[in-house]
C-alpha cells in the first residue's frame, strides 16, 4: 500500500509493503478499555476499480496508513466490522433494489447512476461499511464519538442507488437504532458539498429522525429532494461566511431537536480544490468545520458518528489530510 508521511505541511508519498492496518485481523484492544477512539476499516474498504475511474478509492487505503504514521491512532483503535445482516438493510432499502445488488442484477442504466461496476466484491463491501458504520454509532453512544473510514454514502434511496451510493449506511443505522428502541431522536448533520437527498427521502416521513443538509446550491444532484432544514450555499462562498452559518444553524436545530445522537457526514468535497465543488473553502477552514461541530455535540452532551463522505481534490494528498483531520480532531477533542 501507500504511506503519507506528513512533513509539516505537505507529504510525499512513498510505498511501503506491509502495514498492519490492512490485514484482515484485527485485535479490537479498544473493547478492553474504559475508554477508546474505535474506527472501523477493512482492507475491503479499498475495492478495486478500472484503470482511470474518478473515484479516488485510494483514499481508504492512505488515510488510516498516515493516521499509524504519525501516532494519531494505533492498531488498537481500529476494528473489522461485520457484515449488516440482510434484516436490517431491510429496514431501510427495499427488497426488490437490494435482490438486485446481492444477485447482480442492476441494469447497465442503473450501474451508471451509482457510478461503479457491479460485482459480489463491492456488494460485500457496502455491507460491511453498513455494519461498522451501526458499530460506531453504538460505540459512540458509550464514549461519545467513532469514526468510520468509509460510509455517509447519502445518495442512496430506499429503492435505488446513486453517486457512487449503493446502501445509506446512516439511515440504516438510524432505522435500526430505532427499532431496538435504543434511541427515539437522530440527527443527521450532511456536510457535504452535495445535498444528502437520498437520506432526506428516506426520512421525509420519519419524525424521529432530522435531516440537515448543508451543500452547494447549484451542485449535484440537481432536482434537490426536502431534507428538514436545507441550507443551499452559493458557489465560491469562503470559510468565515460558512463557518458562521453553520454556527448559527447548528445551535438553532440542537437546541429545538436535543438529539440523543448526530450522524455527521464529514465530506470534504467543499475545499477550494475540488474538482466539483464549486466551493471556495480552504483546507483550514474544512479542518475547523470539524472542530467545530464536534466541539458543540461534545458540550452539548450529544454521541456522534462520524463518516467520511465524498472528497475529489485532484491531488489525493489534499483529499487525505481533510479526512485525517476529521480523525485528529474527534481524538483530541474527546480525549480519546
Amino acid at each position: 500500500m501507500y504511506i503519507i508521511y506528513a512533513h509539516k505541511e505537505w507529504y510525499n508519498i512513498v510505498a511501503a509493503t506491509q502495514n498492519a492496518v490492512t490485514s484482515k485481523i484485527f485485535i479490537d484492544i479498544c473493547s478492553m478499555a474504559e475508554k477508546c477512539l474505535h474506527v472501523a476499516y477493512d482492507a475491503c474498504y479499498a475495492h478495486n476499480l478500472p484503470e482511470e475511474h474518478r473515484f479516488p478509492m485510494l483514499k481508504y487505503e492512505l488515510i488510516p496508513g498516515q493516521l499509524l504514521h504519525e501516532g494519531t491512532l494505533t492498531n488498537a483503535n481500529f476494528f473489522s466490522p461485520g457484515i449488516c445482516k440482510d434484516e436490517v438493510v431491510l429496514l431501510t432499502h427495499t427488497p426488490q433494489y437490494f435482490d438486485k445488488l446481492k444477485l447482480q442484477q442492476l441494469s447497465a442504466k442503473e450501474q451508471r447512476e451509482i457510478g461503479f461496476p457491479q460485482s459480489p466484491a463491492l456488494t460485500h463491501r457496502e455491507l460491511q461499511i453498513t455494519q461498522g458504520t451501526i458499530d460506531c454509532a453504538m460505540y459512540a453512544l458509550k464514549n461519545g464519538v467513532a469514526l468510520n473510514v468509509a460510509g455517509g454514502t447519502h445518495h442512496a434511496f430506499a429503492e435505488r442507488g446513486e453517486g457512487f451510493c449503493l446502501l445509506n449506511d446512516f439511515a440504516i443505522a438510524s432505522n435500526y437504532l430505532l427499532r431496538e428502541k435504543i434511541l427515539d431522536r437522530i440527527m443527521v448533520v450532511d456536510l457535504d458539498v452535495h445535498q444528502g437527498n437520498g437520506t432526506a427521502s428516506i426520512f421525509k416521513n420519519e419524525p424521529r429522525v432530522f435531516t440537515f443538509s448543508m451543500h452547494g446550491q447549484h451542485n449535484y444532484p440537481f432536482r434537490k429532494e426536502e431534507s428538514d432544514l436545507d441550507v443551499g450555499l452559493p458557489d465560491g462562498i469562503e470559510d468565515e461566511a460558512y463557518l458562521d452559518l453553520l454556527t448559527m444553524h447548528l445551535h438553532q436545530i440542537i437546541a429545538v431537536h436535543r438529539p440523543q445522537l448526530v450522524c455527521f457526514q464529514a465530506g470534504v468535497d467543499i475545499l477550494h480544490t475540488d474538482k466539483y465543488g464549486k466551493l471556495n473553502i480552504s483546507l483550514e477552514g474544512c479542518k475547523k468545520r470539524d472542530e467545530l461541530v464536534l466541539n458543540y455535540l461534545k458540550e452539548s452532551g450529544i454521541p456522534c458518528v462520524l463518516a467520511m463522505g465524498g472528497g475529489y481534490s485532484a491531488d489525493i494528498r489534499i483529499i487525505v489530510e481533510a479526512h485525517c483531520n476529521s480523525f485528529r480532531a474527534a481524538k483530541l477533542i474527546y480525549d480519546l
